[in-house]
């Protein structure tokens, strides 16, 4: 990423941009992510710039809810990419070795930003092909994790290296043995077989050799002790060197093996390869923005518009969430600094130690930082211009070595800024003026200003010259602000008041710091007229500001709470809405368990009944079953008249009078039967007696709900059995059916009924059934 115009080397030193890339790269998985952070510099494409702070944005989003996601640290492996073009080449093992664990990283990475497709698409999209897994196990299979061969790796590397090994045994026994026969005189002390120049030896006196004989192939410091080849071991020497060769030849072979099988997936490789060092910048970028509590800003739509604006170095860092790692600092206060579509230049004034310096460097930082595809700590609705010129002239800039004054340098620094800054551009000037005479420097200051306000260019400036404060008064386009400054205990609050314009304090400062009062008396007697009503007037708007900021922090805490009132008040309606729906749930329960128990009595009832008739019909003929009814509707109608009965206790309540069918038929002087007593009510009977009275042949279950018209049809077929009548019509309509099942379903299960089907066509067809009583 190439750097806007404008923003040389110098001015992001200056800006200290490299430290905050430094704080951004901490957050990486490995160093060449960390690295790729670093490499990081502003760019003047607002489309790029909008695309890189989504897809920070999202995975930013992504990791406060999963903190799993992590990116994972690769080897370099350029030199071995860059090799593998070479046709011809060979990768040593360690090369080799690094392309494994880039190979297992990239497929691991691959597998990871598959599983945010749906979630994070912009970090997804980074997701590349990994070469087929049979390489990683090649390699695995070939190579340890040093790179060195594995004797799996081939049968004639097993081959060779058991022959060396077997070699290099009769070897080391033979001079073991030839040791072993000389006589300790002759020996170094602790002898024992050892290797020179790739040669095994024995250490012998120097005046033991014309008996050892062979060849020398090192002695010791003194002398005294050489190191000697015996004639008996040479030949066993050059066997073990010949082995050894070998052993080099398939070891070679191996290595060009795995090498012609990467080479044509190297641009695969390099892909993969690519994939993991971009996830673990992205992943870098988005832990910083979550650590700062960063959000993205809107690029390029509008003027500046920074909304909690903290400087990034000193930020507070706790310790991360999604880290092991974390960073201890002091809490930083955050400044706002919103400009109107007709503001160019913002003229900070204000005392030493306010922190003028640290906001016009934390505004460049903080541009120069959202260019480079990190989101800055400032917080939501901010915007940002896109700068494609960023200049600075911050600090002392004397040379001795050159010979340029302070002043000059900074005028040096000026000129080239004049020469170059225009529309687009961000200027930053700290101390305008200063360094030379405070009225020429003032002028200085306020033209070069000024100029810079006409080519619309963003300009922010701190000053110590009274005569500066009254320039935006004047021109268009700039606007006095202040760093608030505490005139009791004489302390920066470091919160920026954009509008007014800051007193020095210099005299208040000199006051308490122990000069003598005298001097000071005369000191601000020397002070302008002008300066000092000036300075009577910013005194009075800062008390005024401060009663206001008193009373803006009184309503803000009645408006808190009058929310945390209204949520208390809401939630204690959700409590109750939530009880009557308890409530109103119960009731339905309720009522619907008293109609499935309503509904139980009623069908037992009609089965003692239909038994009773049964048993009626079985013993007489019809003529005696007709008046069996007559004589249990006379006796309702006795029993209702003389109000007498069995008071009995039921699930409806106390004091509900019932007379069994049993004591009903000894009323008539009928036999009863001690067992099976069925109760039923006295509303009971005579409702029964009633809808005997009104039955009918023809009952209409149109537009009724299905248990309103199964509680219907029973009725209607209760009536239709105690009237003795023959037949029954029902008419359910054709509509989806539904309804006609249900009828259909009720009758098959009634065993009363000895048959139904449809009416004819020209009696309603499909939508009356036709029901036939047994007799």
């Amino acid at each position: 990423m190439s750097a806007p115009r404008g923003v040389a080397s110098a001015v992001l030193e200056t800006l200290e941009f490299p430290a905050a890339l430094e704080r951004v790269a901490e957050h990486a998985a490995g160093p060449l992510g960390a690295a790729r952070v670093r490499s990081r510099r502003p760019v003047a494409d607002a489309d790029a710039i909008r695309a890189a702070l989504a897809q920070v944005a999202e995975l930013a989003a992504l990791l406060l809810r999963d903190d799993d996601i992590r990116a994972e640290p690769v080897p370099d492996i350029a030199p071995a990419l860059d090799l593998l073009g070479v046709p011809g080449s060979v990768l040593d093992g360690a090369a080799l070795g690094g392309l494994g664990r880039a190979l297992v990283a990239a497929r691991i990475v691959a597998a990871d930003l598959g599983r945010l497709a749906d979630h994070a698409p912009r970090t997804a999209a980074l997701r590349a092909a990994v070469p087929a897994k049979e390489l990683e196990t090649r390699l695995s299979q070939s190579l340890d994790p040093e790179g060195q061969v594995l004797d799996g790796a081939s049968r004639g590397v097993a081959r060779a290296r058991r022959a060396v090994r077997e070699a290099r045994h009769r070897l080391v026994e033979r001079l073991a043995a030839i040791l072993g026969a000389l006589d300790p005189s002759e020996r170094a002390p602790d002898a024992a077989v050892t290797v020179r120049g790739g040669r095994y030896v024995i250490p012998v006196r120097g005046t033991a050799w014309a008996k050892v004989g062979g060849i020398v192939h090192d002695e010791s410091a003194t002398g005294s002790t050489l190191f000697v080849e015996p004639p008996e071991a040479i030949g066993l020497g050059n066997a073990l060197r010949e082995h050894e060769a070998e052993e080099q030849r398939e070891v070679l072979q191996v290595l060009r093996d795995l090498t012609e099988l990467l080479r044509p997936v190297r641009e695969s490789i390099a892909a993969a390869w690519e994939m993991c060092i971009a996830f673990d910048d992205l992943c870098a970028r988005a832990r910083y923005a979550v650590l700062v509590n960063g959000f993205a800003p809107t690029i390029g739509t509008g003027p500046l518009a920074v909304h909690d604006g903290r400087h990034p170095l000193l930020v507070a860092s706790p310790p991360d969430p999604l880290s092991t790692s974390g960073r201890g600092g002091t809490d930083v206060v955050p400044f706002d600094l919103i400009l109107a579509p007709d503001e160019f230049t913002v003229l900070v004034s204000g005392p030493n130690t306010g922190g003028k310096t640290v906001l016009i460097k934390a505004v460049g930082l903080l541009c120069l930082m959202a260019q480079s595809g990190i989101v800055p700590p400032i917080g939501p609705q901010s915007t940002l211009p896109v700068f494609d010129g960023v200049f600075a002239d911050i600090g002392d800039r004397q040379s001795i070595a050159a010979s340029l004054s302070t002043f000059s340098a900074h005028v040096a620094v000026l000129k080239d800024i004049l020469e170059r800054a225009e529309s687009g551009s961000l200027v930053l000037l700290d101390e305008i003026g200063s360094g030379t005479d405070p009225a020429e420097g003032a002028a200085l200051a306020a033209a070069v200003l000024k100029t810079l306000t006409r080519r619309r260019a963003v300009t922010l400036a701190t000053t110590h010259l009274g005569a500066l404060k009254q320039l935006a008064t004047e021109t268009v386009g700039i606007v006095n602000a202040s760093l608030q400054f505490d005139a009791e205990t004489l302390t920066p609050t470091f919160r920026l008041l954009k509008g007014v314009p800051g007193r020095s304090y210099g005299l208040a400062i000199a006051r308490r710091l122990g000069i003598a009062g005298e001097v000071l008396d005369i000191a601000e007697r020397a002070v302008p007229d002008r300066e000092r009503t000036l300075d009577a007037l910013l005194a009075t708007v800062e008390v005024r500001a401060r009663e206001l900021e008193a009373r803006e922090r009184e309503l803000a805490a009645g408006e808190q709470r009058v929310r945390e009132d209204a949520a208390r008040v809401d939630a204690r309606g959700e409590e109750v809405a939530g009880r009557e729906r308890e409530v109103t749930a119960r009731a339905r329960g309720l009522e619907q368990a008293a109609r499935d128990q309503t509904r139980a009595y009623l069908l037992e009832a009609r089965k003692k009944v239909e038994e009773a008739l049964g048993r009626a019909r079985a013993a007489v003929d019809e003529a005696t079953a007709k008046e069996a009814r007559r004589l249990v509707e006379q006796a309702i109608d006795e029993t209702d008249v003389r109000e007498t009965g069995e008071t009995r206790e039921t699930g409806k309540g106390k004091g509900e009078t019932w007379l069994s069918l049993e004591e009903l038929k000894s009323r008539r002087q009928e036999p009863a039967s001690a067992k099976g007593e069925t109760w039923l009510s006295l509303e009971e009977l005579k409702s029964r007696r009633h809808s005997t009275t009104t039955a009918t042949t023809e009952i209409s279950l149109r537009g009724l709900r299905a248990d309103e018209a199964e509680a219907r049809l029973i009725k209607a077929l209760d009536e239709a059995v105690l009237a003795d009548l023959p037949y029954l019509r029902v008419i359910h309509g054709k509509g989806t059916g539904a309804l006609r099942q249900l009828v259909h379903d009720l009758l098959s299960a009634d065993t009363r009924v000895a048959r139904f089907g449809f009416a004819p066509p020209n009696q309603g067809g499909h939508g009356v059934t036709i029901v036939e009583f047994t007799a």
